[in-house]
């Protein structure tokens, strides 16, 4: 058993994933209406709003070997074994990845937005020693023919436009991954805030410190996914032992300068497609500025 070497490979593992009934029963949950939905787009701040939704909610509880056992992903957690009825903690929360057509209808959404060229570098570091051999796929080959080609139902695009046609709802809370780096602890009193708990005092500023990039790196093993390595790679034909990085700097701007002048401009004109036209949004910076 080896891991892939090329993006064909690479697919192929991608495909043993999950399964049909294991995503099926994650769209049939029936939510509470405290319930909690994080539903970013890969790579987009998904275990960082895990972490400070779970701060928030526990008052600091690390009591956990990886964040998805205490805030289960939806749509896997059949395939992972994980009983998403079963957390200690209220407001009850959850990890998802689906776009607002898809996820179960009845509880609160937060949604991490993050500019599209540097949540694909990040995916593309993420699968990089997992789902492929490390150095095998060139960055700029899985930025044209894997993200930009991954289709309308499981692209990036989709998803970002499903959820920003929902921006108004009162269920839905909207924040940028770049504004989380920029000012933390005025991010986390939005999604305090957000979720009816304390804005300040103790609670808020053990979750506003644990959600900290040196809390978190220090404490890499509880959100590098382990779980989901341990229970699906053999699924997906991967051989054991492989890594992925969660906890980065996240530096926004690091992917455009590594893109060719045509992926950038493909990149672009998926925007204008799926962001521009609909919703008047020139580019990322764009949608940036209309949530502030």
């Amino acid at each position: 058993m080896a891991r892939p070497t090329t993006l064909a490979g690479m697919r192929a593992a991608l495909s043993g994933f999950d399964t049909a009934e294991g995503f099926r029963k994650g769209l049939a949950f029936q939510p509470k209406p405290t319930d909690v939905f994080i539903s970013p787009y890969s790579k987009c701040g998904t275990t960082w709003m895990q972490q400070i939704v779970h701060g928030l909610r526990s008052g600091g509880d690390m009591a956990f070997s990886e964040i998805t056992e205490v805030v289960p992903w939806i749509e896997m957690a059949h395939d992972l074994g994980l009983d998403p009825e079963a957390q200690r903690f209220e407001p009850r929360a959850f990890k998802s990845h689906l776009p607002w057509r898809d996820i179960p209808k009845g509880g609160r959404y937060i949604v991490v937005f993050r500019d599209p060229t540097d949540a694909c570098l990040s995916l593309y570091k993420f699968f990089e020693g997992w789902f492929f051999e490390t150095g095998s796929i060139e960055f700029e080959d899985f930025a044209r023919d894997f993200y930009l080609g991954r289709g309308d139902d499981h692209g990036y695009w989709v998803h970002t436009a499903s959820w920003w046609g929902q921006r108004h709802r009162d269920d839905v809370l909207l924040v940028c991954f770049e504004d989380l780096k920029d000012d933390l602890p005025h991010a986390v009193r939005k999604v305090a805030r957000f979720l009816d708990l304390p804005e300040v005092g103790p609670v808020f500023d053990i979750a506003v410190k644990q959600a900290g990039f040196d809390f978190m790196k220090a404490h890499g093993g509880q959100f590098d996914d382990h779980l989901v390595r341990e229970r699906r790679d053999a699924a997906c034909g991967l051989p054991p032992g492989g890594a992925s990085s969660k906890v980065s700097t996240g530096l926004a701007g690091a992917a455009k300068p590594i893109m060719s002048d045509e992926t950038r401009a493909a990149f672009d004109a998926e925007w204008h497609r799926m962001m521009g036209e609909p919703f008047g949004l020139s580019d990322y910076a764009a949608l940036r500025a209309a949530l502030r």
